[in-house]
């Protein structure tokens, strides 16, 4: 459904991601991990158009979308829900939902079949759908922000540090929630530093490290390896390295 094949990003004269390729299936979780700085969030920020690349392809169900802008993206079926929510502060949970719609509708419909889902995976979204996003706690902000992107009825959803500063339970909410997207036959590109995480949640993964995919492989596979888990899992906490070389690279 989604295919990036030799894609190159720079930021002015520094290649930030080398010639990348990967694909995203309907219904299967790709985990990106690697260190900071690996280039996990600029590939994320390109596929949504927030980024221009500078080579390679982008292509969703046969269609390059590397030249189109983030609003026609969003509207070909592609949601990117960024590192630190970015919820808008001042909107009620409603309002943040509703915003989302912008990618399809028309008057005349309605969005009760999209607040439906979002409400039935995220029970606290209805709770407090009067509430002022700021008034939220850190994993309320990431369920409405994944809800958010939900209502824009993506077919990919791109997923930038879900886990990122969460208490353990709801980090195991919003992860129960991933499974359960996936369900509907939404296709899940992960960005997740919490490398033991992603690869116990995706189908498949890709290992950065500066800017280049340098191991990939079916994710339980490579959370058993040896090479990964000395490099990458530690104590099963963080990614811990970024050296090619423990790879074996």
């Amino acid at each position: 459904m989604l295919e990036l094949a030799n894609l190159r990003v720079c930021y002015g004269p520094v290649l930030a991601v080398h010639d990348i390729s990967l694909t995203v299936m309907p219904g299967k979780i790709v985990a990106l991990i690697g260190a900071n700085g690996a280039g996990k969030s600029t590939t994320l920020k390109t596929i949504s158009g927030l980024l221009r690349p500078a080579g390679g392809s982008i292509v969703l169900e046969g269609k390059r979308i590397d030249s189109l802008p983030p609003e026609a993206i969003v509207g070909l079926g592609i949601a990117h829900v960024p590192e630190g929510r970015c919820v808008f502060p001042g909107l009620s949970v409603f309002e943040n939902l509703d915003v989302a719609t912008a990618a399809w509708y028309r008057r005349g419909l309605n969005i009760n079949d999209e607040l439906k889902r979002v409400y039935e995976l995220f029970p606290v979204l209805k709770e407090r759908q009067s509430q002022l996003a700021w008034s939220m706690s850190g994993g309320e902000q990431q369920m409405l922000a994944v809800g958010r992107a939900l209502m824009s009825r993506p077919k990919i959803l791109l997923l930038d540090e879900p886990s990122l500063g969460l208490a353990p339970i709801m980090v195991d909410r919003v992860y129960d929630a991933i499974q359960e997207i996936r369900r509907l036959g939404i296709g899940i590109l992960l960005v997740e530093q919490n490398a033991f995480l992603a690869l116990e949640t995706a189908d498949w993964a890709h290992i950065m490290v500066r800017g280049q995919i340098v191991r990939s492989g079916v994710a339980k596979e490579l959370l058993d390896d040896p090479s990964v888990q000395e490099a990458y899992l530690g104590a099963g906490d963080t990614v811990l390295g970024q050296s090619p070389e423990a790879l074996g690279e």
